[in-house]
């Protein structure tokens, strides 16, 4: 009774608001049209964020005949209203049809994976613009007057559609995606309520609404049931929809699997699991009685057999001429050589130490002069990455073709000892939002951002001041770039980085309520629907980013469970900066702007400790950490073989007395140890730097350690031979 109660008063409502506006419109008829060519602009409306298209002259009167280039026209931009060469009728001019593809080509650009998508959202507002029956469906309910006799131009109008054909129409639609912004298409044509919360009414409200920027005119749509009419002689528009997993009569293919769910095959349901348990193909109980038993007949074999083995052992004497295996003969004379080689080398040394001694200072020396043209490797690609594998191939590749890829700066910044609060929003009702996210939170985070935009440094090769400017990625400007053209993402760009956008409030009334808005309407706008020009609300602000792009939420903010952004923890904002080839100058550049913002970064991690924990980091962050980490190992290099050298010292000396110590202790043996050991590396290292080869921090780390331990090893080994037992 309720629902019947809520439809009649609906259809009241209508029937009154119809009766009002029927002076604008006061035939609807089959054959006749609501509006009919240009009266220019909307002068209710100041402006917007492209060229508005002009708005329709009022003429309730019949449709026309087309032909010729108007029909051509006509047949082109709205081929389902073709209906043959001499009886085609429209309600449109040729003007209103060139305006009509230009107001649809952004839009047509967004729907192109889907072609019966946009076939279906051109025939909808074909329908509205062009329809020879158009007045059946349309009534004019506001217009502007021009005078000197001209015709007033329509600034409003109601649509009355049928609601499965607008279901249907959106449908086709709903899932069509945008790879490049990573959400779906009607997310940035359902305002606030993005593509979650989108269905097919607020669809076109959205697109019929002025306060998006886009449109010329006011649209009221009214999706009614078959029973439902307003009485006066309108009908329900119910216009042909093409399905979006079917092929068009154009010859356009169907819509995918991922822009269409109608597209996407039938999964077969599996088949039911045996439950018999099996181990490969022989039945589970039968394989684990075999395998037990297996393994008792194992045990028993290795505890019994040893015993019956040596029982019967015990009455054989063992044959005399049973001799030496061939293996133990080969190894024995293998040794022999060895030492007899080793002998020789050790004697003809020990003939000439004095001459063998220069003769290998000279070697090292000589060798470890080509650590002068050591190239240390600090790239993390290059340390881990190996240059035949697929992932370093891929990235070759992509550097070849389309350039390094970006370089990611980026701030973390919580909150986690401030409380949250609630906010009840016009537009999307209760809403609790974060410590995080309060004005003086974003204030402060406001000027640490304009900070940071703003750094100089001074580039000593350059002889100038490096900026931001001159580094970071400018997608829309990329060739004479401006502070305001970098790509900077954050949660103030939905306030294009201004402080007086930030504060603003204004008063709203909507759905009969009235309330103030301010930062959290528009933010939750923004999170919903990132491509919006010009949210919803009475504050009239782009979502759109300083530079001209998008910030969608998950760049913004961190921290949230599904899509509750204003309960996110964290704030992120991303510097991106162009990325070179390794040796160019830029890249220097870059790096040491980049050295600037860590800078920075520090300073303010000290100031706001106890207030925010501030995470952050660049993208020569593991570079620095990669060096610094190998700056702090030195010392421990240092000290390593200092203790290896007395280690030497004391344990291969043969004490008699306290006198005798520092005689006894062989501390020229284990100097000249460690000075072989690092004799050895140093001469290593300088004889690949000779032929080229790159060399890494990690080399640095291991290879002293590794050569010391062997080395050490092999003193003692023949020191404690020489002495004998």
């Amino acid at each position: 009774m309720a629902e019947a109660g809520l439809r009649g008063w609906l259809l009241w409502a209508l029937l009154l608001h119809s009766a009002r506006a029927e002076l604008y419109t006061p035939i609807h008829r089959s054959g006749y049209c609501a509006f009919y060519d240009e009266c220019g602009k909307n002068p209710e409306l100041s402006g917007g964020l492209a060229p508005l298209a002009n708005v329709s002259c009022l003429s309730n009167t019949p449709a026309r005949l087309l032909a010729g280039e108007h029909l051509a026209l006509l047949r082109r931009i709205c081929p389902r209203l073709y209906a043959g060469p001499d009886t085609t009728y429209a309600c449109c001019s040729a003007k209103q049809l060139v305006s009509l593809e230009a107001s649809l080509a952004v839009t047509k650009a967004l729907l192109a994976r889907c072609p019966a998508c946009t076939d279906n959202f051109v025939s909808l507002h074909c329908h509205n613009t062009c329809s020879p029956n158009q007045s059946l469906f349309v009534n004019v309910t506001r217009v502007a007057r021009r005078g000197d006799g001209r015709p007033p131009a329509v600034v409003a109008y109601e649509a009355f559609y049928q609601s499965s054909f607008a279901r249907r129409t959106y449908d086709s639609c709903s899932r069509v995606r945008v790879p490049a912004a990573a959400t779906l298409a009607v997310g940035t044509m359902c305002g606030v309520y993005g593509s979650a919360l989108c269905n097919a009414q607020r669809w076109l409200n959205f697109q019929g609404d002025t306060g998006n920027g886009l449109a010329p005119l006011d649209i009221t749509f009214y999706l009614l049931e078959p029973g439902q009419t307003p009485g006066s002689g309108v009908q329900l528009l119910n216009g042909e929809v093409a399905p979006c997993n079917e092929s068009q009569a154009d010859g356009a293919a169907a819509c995918s699997c991922q822009d269409c769910a109608a597209s996407c095959p039938a999964i077969a349901r599996p088949q039911a699991l045996d439950a018999t348990f099996y181990m490969g193909r022989m039945a589970g109980g039968l394989a684990l009685v075999i395998a037990l038993c297996s393994a008792f007949a194992v045990l028993t074999a290795f505890l019994v057999g040893p015993r019956l083995a040596s029982r019967w052992g015990k009455g054989k004497m063992r044959d005399p001429t049973v001799g030496t295996s061939l293996s133990d003969k080969l190894s024995l004379s293998t040794h022999s050589l060895l030492s007899r080689c080793f002998q020789g080398w050790g004697t003809w040394v020990a003939s000439w130490p004095l001459s063998v001694l220069l003769v290998s200072i000279a070697v090292v020396v000589a060798f470890s002069g080509g650590l002068a043209f050591m190239e240390l490797t600090t790239d993390p690609v290059e340390l881990w990455s190996a240059p035949s594998s697929q992932a370093r191939r891929e990235k070759e590749f992509h550097d070849q073709h389309f350039g390094p890829f970006l370089r990611t700066n980026q701030v973390i910044l919580t909150a986690p000892t401030r409380p949250g609060s609630s906010y009840n929003s016009l537009l999307l009702g209760p809403k609790n939002f974060s410590g995080v996210l309060a004005p003086d939170v974003l204030l402060e985070v406001l000027e640490l951002q304009e900070t940071l935009r703003h750094l100089q440094v001074w580039s000593p090769e350059e002889q100038r001041n490096v900026s931001l400017q001159d580094v970071c990625f400018a997608p829309l400007n990329p060739h004479n770039t401006s502070l305001s053209d970098c790509c900077v993402n954050s949660l103030l760009q939905y306030f294009q980085n201004n402080r007086t956008r930030l504060l603003l409030t204004a008063n709203q009334t909507l759905t009969g309520q009235s309330s103030q808005v301010d930062w959290r309407d528009h933010f939750l706008y923004c999170a919903n629907a990132p491509l919006t020009f010009k949210d919803g609300t009475a504050l009239a602000l782009s979502c759109m980013a300083d530079y001209g792009g998008p910030v969608f939420p998950f760049l913004a903010v961190g921290g949230y469970r599904g899509k509750d952004y204003s309960e996110a923890e964290a704030l992120i904002m991303t510097f991106s900066l162009n990325n070179y080839a390794s040796g160019d100058p830029r890249l220097a550049q870059a790096k040491l702007w980049e050295g600037a913002f860590l800078e920075e970064m520090r300073a303010f991690q000290q100031r706001t400790a106890g207030r925010f924990q501030v995470t952050f980091m660049a993208e020569r962050s593991l570079e620095d950490e990669i060096n610094r980490t190998t700056a702090q190992d030195l010392p421990v290099f240092g000290v390593s073989y200092i203790v290896i050298f007395l280690y030497i010292s004391l344990a291969l000396g043969s004490y008699s007395s306290w006198r005798r110590v520092a005689v006894d202790a062989k501390a020229t043996l284990g100097l000249g140890g460690v000075a072989v050991v690092l004799g050895a590396v140093t001469a290593a290292m300088g004889f690949f730097s000779y032929l080229g080869v790159p060399s890494s921090l990690v080399i640095l780390q291991v290879v002293p350690f590794l050569v010391l331990a062997v080395g050490a090893d092999n003193i003692f080994i023949l020191v404690l031979e020489y002495q004998g037992p």
